[in-house]
């Protein structure tokens, strides 16, 4: 018998809050439902082995906590997988024979697998229950590894390489799931937490798989992620509660909606597109830099870790940017987040011959880019309860066609003007965001006076 935890369908999708909370219910014993006859001759049934639920049915604080550094982990273990492959790229040309350039390609396939997960399986999240989702999605995906981990063609590395992109984005099916649980006030700290879990998956997946692949070759990292998905898989079933939607319609109407989510929501279409400009300057950045430590630093695989382990700083972004989006920051944030990317990715170009100001670069850049994406999707969240895991889809697809463009024409201006060609058009990418973010300011900011003014119009003036 499955004593989880489980969390009610939304069932009150119009009135956010309140369905947030019932989301998040334990289900109360049967002879607890109103107008149950109370037993006369037999103990009380024994409880479940969950936790105990506080009083009114939600999840208690030690339960969302623990749920919270869950779906961290899960996801910045499950998003890993599309980044393994990026400081491996020399050892894995000279084992298929390929040129650098078209090495790149195992990254932007990648993240073109990801992006359509994101559109195809993403937006089931509203439709299927989630835990089962993720924790069954994570089955295929272990496949898909061992596949990559084997392939002894360059081919069928890059088809495998896509399906683990396409699989991996259970880390975005648990991000969207996970929001439904945390209470309105707190919802940017949520997901700051859990993002910054992401981040420092996508950054160690870096460190990680460049000592594996020095001990060990580059293809360990694929079998030894195969066996941890497996793992996560059960951990999920055995920890997450369960989460049900009410969506009435089939698949192809879950789909045909999300046109309408980008007709509709202004905000959401503002957002998608300057964190996928973001996301494409963080790949130029780091799918390049690999060659370049090699290149011009002579590191090796160590080395590149170590460089990869100084990012992960950046994850320190995300709680702090989830506080100020609570505590209503989240614009002029947006704007000083864009404002630093450009800066960064500058200071890699200028600073190209120092490992320290690389460092300080691939660290800002980072920092600037988290803080960026928290400040969005707790923006995006909050325009439609009943359908984030389809707002989440229109968003993170966006952003990883932004990250899959950023790779393909990071390898192709490596290959042709090197890191200067690659910095430079990295930076002019969060400086068109800032321009979107201007415009988007200045009428929201006139928007605000002309409701001020005409709240004004209307007040009676106080009596003498």
């Amino acid at each position: 018998m499955d004593h989880s935890p489980k969390c009610p369908p939304d069932a009150d999708a119009g009135h956010p809050s309140r369905g947030e909370r019932r989301l998040s219910r334990v289900p109360r014993p049967a002879r607890a439902r109103e107008g149950a006859p109370e037993p006369t001759t037999a103990e009380p049934t024994a409880p479940t082995p969950a936790p105990p639920p506080t009083p009114d049915g939600a999840l208690s604080s030690a339960q969302l906590r623990r749920v919270v550094l869950l779906l961290a982990f899960a996801c910045g273990v499950t998003v890993a997988n599309i980044y393994y492959a990026q400081p491996l790229l020399a050892p894995i040309a000279s084992t298929f024979g390929v040129s650098a350039g078209s090495t790149a390609l195992v990254v932007t396939l990648t993240q073109l697998g990801y992006a359509l997960g994101l559109v195809l399986l993403l937006p089931l999240g509203d439709l299927l229950e989630n835990r089962a989702l993720a924790s069954r999605t994570l089955l295929v995906t272990a496949a898909a590894l061992v596949a990559a981990g084997l392939s002894p063609y360059f081919g069928m590395f890059l088809a495998a390489s896509v399906l683990v992109g396409t699989t991996s984005v259970v880390a975005q099916i648990l991000v969207a799931f996970g929001v439904h649980l945390a209470p309105e006030r707190e919802r940017g700290k949520f997901v700051g937490t859990v993002m910054s879990g992401l981040l420092l998956g996508i950054l160690l997946a870096r460190t990680i798989s460049s000592l594996v692949a020095a001990a060990w070759g580059w293809r360990a990292i694929y079998l030894i992620s195969a066996v941890l998905m497996v793992s996560l898989s059960v951990l999920l079933v055995r920890m997450l509660p369960q989460r049900r939607p009410v969506h009435s319609g089939g698949y192809p109407t879950l789909l045909l909606s999300l046109g309408h989510l980008v007709r509709e929501e202004p905000a959401l279409r503002r957002r998608a597109v300057s964190q996928a400009l973001m996301f494409g300057a963080f790949s130029c950045f780091w799918t390049s830099v690999a060659f370049e430590l090699i290149s011009r630093h002579h590191l090796g695989q160590v080395g590149i870790g170590a460089f990869a382990l100084v990012g992960a700083a950046g994850a320190a972004a995300a709680p702090l940017a989830g506080r100020l989006s609570d505590r209503g920051h989240a614009r002029i944030g947006s704007g000083l987040a864009l404002a630093l990317a450009a800066g960064a990715l500058v200071l890699a170009c200028l600073g190209a011959g120092s490992l320290i100001l690389l460092a300080l670069a691939g660290v800002l850049l980072d920092f600037a880019v988290q803080s960026h994406q928290v400040f969005s999707q707790r923006e995006i969240f909050g325009l439609r309860a009943d359908a984030r895991a389809r707002v989440n889809t229109v968003f993170m697809g966006s952003v990883f066609l932004g990250g899959a463009a950023g790779s393909g024409i990071a390898g192709v201006l490596h290959d042709g003007h090197g890191w200067t060609g690659v910095t430079l058009f990295g930076a002019a990418l969060p400086v068109i965001g800032l321009a979107v973010w201007t415009v988007a300011t200045l009428r929201q900011r006139r928007a605000e006076a002309a409701a001020r003014a005409e709240a004004a119009a209307v007040t009676p003036p106080p009596s003498p």
